[in-house]
């Protein structure tokens, strides 16, 4: 029996040996260390081994040992918010905001309120004020970021175009795009600046070179700026530092636009299906027959009409080609609705037969350029714009449109941006597309942008080369410590004479290889050719990357925020198109995964 001392009511179970260091339990005859005057190991084995023989009477806690029990569910959740997470949470709150463009009076939303205390109910609720700082700083970091990357780079195009707010407010975005070290294209959105002058070449160019001055470390590194045809963003960039490019969606617009207006037939046909199109999207009747017809007739197609839009000349041989592949089933809803509304006759003006026949002429121009305007490449545009040369036309009155805004015969075509990019593409280089003339003419361009460029790198040398964490030290190995560092340069100078031929006396590449695989592979042998091939193939072909900021916009300043401040607008749509991508860096540099997008 245990002695008075032994006041723990584990005792009740256990009893000690005579030797005094092991006690025995008197349950299961299981023998336990015991030194000193500890408790714990009995009180544990009760609990784990005869957990139904404790309870109020023994006096003994079914929880755990050492006098201290893990909390319940209910416990962990009540838990206290402490500063490093409440701090935490209302940064994915300023998050939340800037990339789903959410209002920042969302926080004294009811809805919003009760979210947060049933997920966090010990989160301190930030303010207006406080979210739209954390706004701002997260705009400032990002920023940073962005500023370094950019001065990275050898070589950066711009795009750029206006637009008009919700409240007319006027603004003129210019977006980045530039090759990396490990030749991957980098895109984003720069500035979103309201201009509350008029919008003369004058005005623009001020805000042009006040954008590059804020983002680039130095002007010479800005390679292009690509926009659409007006006259007045023309005359902006024509004193600039860079190349003046313009849009080549634009340009094709306006030929395909030629053509339509020299073609009243088309104009008819085009209006026709158009009123066509939104009778049915503006019935109910006539929507309900479709869909009940589409059920009968084309149980696989039922697919919706599609209205033409008049800046987009693909939507016009959209609209026909669903027009074609519904016409049938249209037909059938025709003679229906005609004995309820007496409407068949204006559809029949839908000339069947013509609009297949320009359906399958701009069917050509689509398959032909689908790969101009993708979004994934915008590096590669530059060199594909140039196959537009070779498309068939549908009328001649857009080939002459072509020939005279592109100018493919005329010698002074050889110095455009486009045609250069052609050339430093491995696949393009030959410009088969091109005449003997222009192809001559270009090779003496290229020549003298290639002594100009051999000349800037022997001014900078090293720029190429990735930059260092601050404070890490460069390692050289035994070899080039011997023979030091002339010894690679005099070697470079002297292949860097035939270099230019080298290159063109290659072979191109098949079409479907990938020219900056390709670059990325022969860089140190094409040293020259290779930074001229990061000035000229980070171009885009087209300005649509500032365009679609417009989009955006059109959530940052809604009816719900017409008094937006212009300068938040610019952060949030800076946050909102740039942010994902640094959010996206810091997930991959947690896993060490190689980083593509910023």
């Amino acid at each position: 029996m245990a002695s008075s001392k032994n006041r723990s009511p584990v005792w009740q179970f256990f009893e000690r040996n005579l030797t005094g260091n092991t006690v025995k339990c008197k349950l299961c005859n299981a023998e336990l260390a015991f030194k000193g005057s500890s408790t714990g190991s009995m009180g544990n084995h009760l609990r784990w081994k005869h957990p139904s023989s404790l309870g109020a009477e023994s006096g003994i806690s079914a929880g755990a040992s050492g006098g201290q029990q893990q909390a319940s569910i209910t416990e962990f959740l009540s838990r206290k918010c402490n500063k490093p997470r409440n701090e935490a949470i209302t940064n994915l709150i300023a998050e939340m905001v800037a990339l789903d463009m959410q209002p920042v009076s969302i926080v004294e939303d009811d809805g919003f309120y009760k979210l947060i205390k049933y997920l966090e109910p010990e989160y301190e609720l930030s303010c207006r004020r406080t979210v739209s700082s954390r706004v701002t700083k997260l705009y400032h970091d990002c920023s940073a970021q962005i500023k370094r990357l950019l001065n990275q780079a050898l070589y950066v195009a711009l795009t750029t175009d206006c637009w008009t707010s919700l409240n007319a407010t006027s603004y003129i975005t210019v977006t980045s795009h530039f090759l990396d070290q490990e030749w991957n294209m980098q895109a984003g959105v720069l500035s979103t600046r309201a201009m509350e002058e008029r919008h003369t070449g004058e005005n623009l160019h001020r805000e042009l070179n006040t954008v590059v001055a804020e983002w680039v470390s130095e002007i010479g590194r800005v390679s292009a700026c690509v926009h659409d045809n007006a006259a007045n963003i023309i005359k902006a960039n024509q004193d600039c530092a860079w190349e003046s490019v313009c849009c080549f969606a634009h340009t094709l617009q306006l030929a395909i636009h030629d053509g339509f207006k020299a073609v009243p037939v088309l104009e008819r046909i085009v209006g026709a299906c158009s009123k066509l199109v939104s009778h049915f999207h503006h019935s109910t009747i006539a929507t309900q027959a479709l869909h009940a017809k589409q059920k009968q007739m084309l149980p696989d197609k039922e697919h919706a009409l599609i209205q033409c839009c008049k800046t987009r000349w693909n939507s016009i041989y959209e609209m026909f080609a669903r027009l074609l592949e519904q016409r049938w089933v249209i037909t059938a809803v025709a003679f229906i609705i005609s004995h309820l509304t007496g409407r068949a006759e204006a559809w029949a003006t839908a000339e069947w037969s013509r609009g297949s026949i320009t359906c399958s002429s701009l069917a050509e121009f689509t398959r032909a350029l689908e790969q101009v305007f993708q979004h994934t490449s915008p590096g590669r545009e530059a060199a594909r714009s140039l196959l537009r040369l070779r498309v068939t036309v549908f009328l001649n009155t857009v080939r002459d449109s072509f020939d005279r805004r592109f100018l493919p015969r005329d010698t002074e075509t050889a110095s455009q941006p486009a045609v250069v990019a052609a050339v430093l593409d491995p696949r393009h280089k030959k410009l088969r597309f091109l005449s003997p003339d222009v192809r001559a003419a270009s090779k003496t361009h290229m020549e003298e942008i290639f002594e100009k460029e051999k000349e800037m790198a022997r001014a900078r040398p090293g720029e190429q080369e990735t930059e260092d964490e601050p404070g890490a030290k460069k390692h050289k190995s035994a070899m080039a410590f011997l023979l030091g560092a002339p010894y690679h340069v005099e070697e470079q100078e002297e292949n860097s004479e035939s270099e230019l031929e080298q290159y063109l006396s290659l072979p191109a590449i098949p079409l479907e290889a990938d020219p900056l695989e390709w670059w990325k592979k022969h860089e140190q042998q094409y040293p020259i050719m290779s930074r001229l091939a990061r000035k000229f193939l980070c171009i885009p072909a087209t300005s649509v990357a500032s365009e679609r900021v417009f989009s955006a916009a059109g959530q940052a300043v809604s009816k719900l925020r017409s008094r937006l401040l212009p300068d938040n607008v610019d952060k949030l749509i800076f946050l909102n198109k740039n942010l994902p991508r640094e959010a996206l860096q810091e997930k991959q540099d947690e896993s060490h995964v190689e980083y593509r997008r910023w």
